[in-house]
């Protein structure tokens, strides 16, 4: 029993996770809280050791609206599907100031999104949100669309912390 405790120890010990773990625990807590708290100390962060940062231009206050958008498109909002051939409409709605942060959202992912996939998108405002209609080329990209669906859709290209930086430093790449 002794040998089985020491090894066990011993992996543990010495894996990735435990000093990973113990390093953290030595130097306090890494954890920044929430996660939008988490992705303004990233941006500010970066700024910070950047020697080059205007901070003439610098707005944290239009991250975090953003922010606040990100979280209302993913929390207070109703998707839906409908394929038809090899397009997919996605029907996304809310109540209140989601609609606003629908359409800003959608409208400023659409861009991003056929750029890094190649599907033709188009994005309608409604009274409740959006319509986002894909047209895809293949089965297989129907059904990689359909899988996703609208959250995971969002989350397509390595663009969001270039994009926070980006809205950070003052300028606005929905436009």
């Amino acid at each position: 029993m002794f040998k089985i405790s020491l090894y066990a120890f011993i992996v543990l010990a010495t894996s990735p996770a435990f000093a990973q773990h113990a390093h953290h625990h030595s130097d306090g807590p890494t954890e920044v809280g929430q996660s939008a708290f988490a992705a303004i100390s990233e941006i500010v962060e970066i700024l910070e050791d950047d020697p080059e940062t205007d901070w003439t231009k610098v707005n944290i206050g239009a991250l975090q609206n953003h922010l606040v958008d990100m979280d209302l498109v993913t929390t207070r909002t109703k998707a839906t599907l409908e394929a038809n051939n090899k397009t997919v409409a996605i029907t996304v709605s809310g109540q209140g100031e989601a609609v606003a942060a629908i359409q800003r959202m959608t409208a400023a992912h659409a861009s991003m999104l056929a750029a890094e996939t190649g599907w033709e998108i188009d994005v309608d405002q409604t009274t409740t949100g959006t319509v986002l209609r894909i047209a895809v080329s293949s089965e297989n990209e129907l059904a990689r669309v359909t899988g996703l669906g609208f959250y995971g859709l969002m989350t397509i290209g390595a663009h969001h912390q270039a994009h926070h930086l980006q809205i950070a430093l003052g300028d606005d790449p929905h436009h």
